[in-house]
């Protein structure tokens, strides 16, 4: 058999195994089909604690283009404001979405605050501290003219709160392997504030209150298993 005939059978066979372990590994089953229904707005109380909605300011809001986006992501969103009996505010915005193959992923909010045309930096890992374990979590430091705003969120992939990068993709590939599509949540606290660490403090102290007035299952949802 002559040299090219014989490279061409071999690519030729090379594609179709490609192609036919590409399908086998393409996850089908979608975990939230698995899972009970909820509604967010149901799921987080609109007063807890100390806190209770402060109806007078809006969570950062995103330009129609970007919403359109994010709707094809998510299936549920939840944006409030809440104010304690000191005044000091948090601005809390939950997304959820039933698919987060590699094909969708969570949007993250470096991206989000860039296109509001904020500048964004001091972008730091670490873990917040709660009652119910440690959460691994982004911090990042957005600025648009005299508004300065502190934001903490983190990402919950299946049933584990994952870094955005690396440690996200591993997530989505592991649950690719076992044949699964996973849901995901993207939960960011953030505040108008200079000064990060008393900033940072007051969203680590909101946090906990929030785990603390969820059921069982809506803190499993929000901070994995």
């Amino acid at each position: 058999m002559k040299k090219p005939l014989m490279m061409s059978l071999v690519m030729c066979a090379m594609m179709v195994s490609s192609a036919a372990v590409t399908k086998v590994i393409t996850p089908t089953a979608k975990l939230a089909d698995r899972q009970a229904r909820f509604d967010l707005t149901r799921m987080v109380p609109a007063q807890f604690g100390d806190w209770h909605v402060d109806d007078s300011i809006v969570p950062l809001q995103v330009d129609p283009e970007t919403q359109s986006k994010l709707d094809k992501i998510y299936n549920q969103t939840l944006s409030r404001t809440y104010i304690n009996s000191q005044g000091e505010r948090i601005m809390l915005s939950i997304a959820y979405g039933g698919d987060q193959s590699d094909t969708l992923g969570v949007h993250r909010p470096e991206t989000c605050y860039t296109a509001q045309g904020f500048n964004v930096k001091e972008q730091v890992d670490g873990m917040l501290p709660t009652a119910y374990g440690d959460i691994a979590v982004r911090r990042l430091f957005a600025s648009a003219g005299s508004r300065y705003e502190p934001v903490t969120y983190w990402i919950t992939i299946g049933d584990k709160v994952t870094r955005p990068g690396l440690e996200q993709k591993m997530q989505q590939l592991k649950y690719g392997l076992s044949g699964s599509v996973p849901d995901g949540m993207l939960v960011r606290v953030s505040n108008i504030a200079t000064d990060t660490s008393a900033a940072y403090a007051v969203q680590q102290k909101f946090v906990g209150d929030m785990l603390s007035a969820l059921d069982k299952a809506g803190r499993k949802r929000m901070i994995g298993g």
